[in-house]
């Protein structure tokens, strides 16, 4: 069990001091937090229920949201093993009976515990999904396959020698679909996909379309709108007039928040977007209570296509939705799942590390590292401070340089050349530090102290929506010299926001940002910090979306052991999405 912490003394916020029992017991441990055990002993207060072995386990699925599940499989929990676990059989017996479940206050179905919340998203989701699928919409496949026999030509115009075949079945699928989940890894032609998909469905609809593009963050958001219009260059003049005006926003942005409740937004059942395509990017960064939000959200008759990679990291928060889908469908008829196989963006290199990393083979993973090739290193040495400074200064310069000068693109566009990625955000491996490093290599080599907080030059990381400015959780951009002053240069989803420094209060510096941080962004250069193999945020699916965030070259920083650690080891959420998805009529 991962997030066990050590009580500092006797006064630590985060004992429950009037806990008794087994949730003392586990408190004291580390297991719990007294957040947990305040919602288990208000719920058994409730619910009149005394068994502390039901309590134990309503504030072990408190904490399993907290680490990103979406209810408790009460069969995994009993780690640390010296711990005073109840019998499983017995405690499960204790909670399907418990009058907590038959007053609904908390949920048990397939012998998962959910808090009601969480069950009641999870059945909304899947209920929609089904829904969306019993139907299809109307459409012309004639139309349609003449509509990629054009486009794919135009496209082989521009790249002789491409093939398309997967894309268009995709199109194809997608035409006769409400709902299409398209996967594949970077570089598979998903944004091809969807920029062909979209002229496809202009043509099966000669009165026009209200198309929304959107992300979980506004980086992804830029990304996906610039990938769009980029796709469609390849595109004939007409067909790039089709999608010139449309844009991209982050999820949150599309859906309106509501100002009096954080977890509800202005769309929904009763008020549906009007679009009637929705394309959602980076799907898997979507946890379940976005799913749930944005499907009340879309209407019936519209299409939503859900784009993504199962295989990344889940999103923050609970749920891991994009992947659970996948694997509920697999085998269905009436699955939505369109995958594209064939990698395009980078070399085979990175590509053949990047498919080791995802099938879990750690000595083919080995393999491809020690292999010399230019385009992957490893760097397994007591210090590689000196390995990564060549690399994080010389971008660093180059933003700075590029900042000093008043040039917003140059310098927007030097942010992309390198990233630094950590798992950890503190401690030798974590953001903070490194942040710190290159700043002390950069006043080294300029004579600058970089006291002030706006400094030229320092590239920075949104980390909180802010709707009157309009930047958004995952924005990056630049601090740049000007006649008035320094100005803080956000590259939003809609384009370069100009702001007084002074008004942005949610940004960290990113010189080195976490793993977590970087989806939906890609760099020339990566370089992947790996902490050591004992670190419980080390897995493959966090090594897999840093190393596939790299355009040309990627450099893993670690030993062999945390190498093999990481691929070892796979993300576990309890969810019964893919169940219920798989079982349903």
């Amino acid at each position: 069990m991962s997030d066990v912490f050590e009580p500092v003394d006797a006064t630590d916020a985060r004992l429950a001091l009037g806990a008794t029992g087994l949730l003392r017991e586990l408190n004291v441990a580390g297991v719990l937090t007294s957040a947990d055990v305040h919602v288990a002993t208000a719920l058994g207060r409730l619910g009149r229920e005394p068994d502390e072995r039901v309590l134990l386990a309503v504030a072990l699925a408190v904490r399993a949201v907290r680490g990103g599940s979406v209810c408790l499989d009460l069969s995994t929990v009993a780690d640390p093993p010296d711990l005073p676990w109840p019998d499983t059989a017995e405690w499960t017996a204790a909670v399907a009976a418990s009058p907590l479940v038959e007053t609904g206050l908390v949920r048990w179905e397939n012998d998962l515990l959910y808090l009601d919340r969480y069950h009641e998203q999870e059945t909304q989701v899947v209920d929609d999904l089904l829904a969306r699928a019993a139907s299809t919409p109307p459409h012309d496949p004639a139309l349609m396959a003449a509509s990629m026999e054009r486009l794919v030509a135009a496209m082989q115009r521009a790249r002789p020698g491409t093939t398309y075949d997967e894309q268009v079945a995709a199109c194809e699928a997608a035409a006769g679909r409400w709902t299409t989940v398209l996967t594949g890894g970077p570089g598979t032609g998903k944004t091809t996909t969807v920029a062909s998909l979209l002229v496809g469905l202009l043509d099966q609809h000669a009165g026009g379309l209200r198309i929304a593009l959107a992300a979980p963050t506004g980086k992804a958001a830029a990304r996906l709108q610039q990938a769009v219009h980029q796709e469609a260059e390849a595109f004939d003049q007409t067909d790039r007039d089709r999608l010139a005006g449309v844009t991209a926003s982050t999820l949150h942005r599309l859906l309106r928040p509501d100002p009096g409740n954080s977890t509800r937004f202005r769309h929904h059942r009763g008020n549906r977007l009007p679009h009637d395509v929705v394309v959602v990017d980076e799907s898997s960064m979507m946890s379940l209570t976005q799913t749930a939000r944005l499907l009340e959200a879309v209407r019936p008759d519209a299409r939503l296509v859900l784009v993504g990679d199962p295989h990344q990291l889940s999103s923050v928060e609970a749920g891991a939705v994009l992947s659970d889908v996948v694997r509920g469908f697999a085998g269905r008829a009436d699955s939505p799942v369109a995958e594209l196989r064939t990698t395009h963006r980078f070399g085979e290199h990175i590509g053949a590390l990047a498919e080791c990393l995802r099938t879990g083979d750690a000595d083919g993973a080995m393999a491809v590292l020690t292999a010399g090739h230019e385009a992957v290193e490893w760097v397994d040495e007591a210090d590689p401070a000196p390995r990564i400074r060549s690399t994080a200064l010389a971008s660093a310069l180059a933003v700075r340089d590029a900042a000093q000068h008043g040039d917003v693109a140059g310098a927007l566009r030097a942010l992309d050349h390198h990233r630094l990625l950590c798992a950890h955000r503190d401690g030798p491996y974590g953001v903070r530090h490194w942040n710190r490093r290159i700043e002390q290599w950069l006043t080294a080599e300029t004579g600058d102290p970089l006291f002030e907080r706006a400094y030229v030059g320092r590239p920075l990381l949104v980390t909180a929506n802010d709707h009157q400015l309009g930047v958004y959780n995952g924005d990056s951009g630049v601090v740049v010299a000007t006649a008035a002053g320094p100005r803080a240069v956000i590259a939003a989803s809609d384009g370069p926001r100009d702001l007084a420094p002074s008004r942005l209060g949610d940004v960290e510096t990113m010189h080195a940002m976490t793993i977590h941080k970087s989806q939906g962004s890609q760099a020339d250069v990566v370089t992947v910090l790996l902490p050591d193999e004992d670190s419980r945020l080390l897995s493959r699916e966090l090594f897999y979306t840093a190393v596939t965030r790299a355009r040309t070259r990627v450099r893993v920083v670690g030993s062999e052991a945390a190498v093999r650690a990481a691929i070892g080891r796979r993300v576990q959420r309890a969810s019964g999405l893919a169940v219920r998805l798989a079982e349903a009529p």
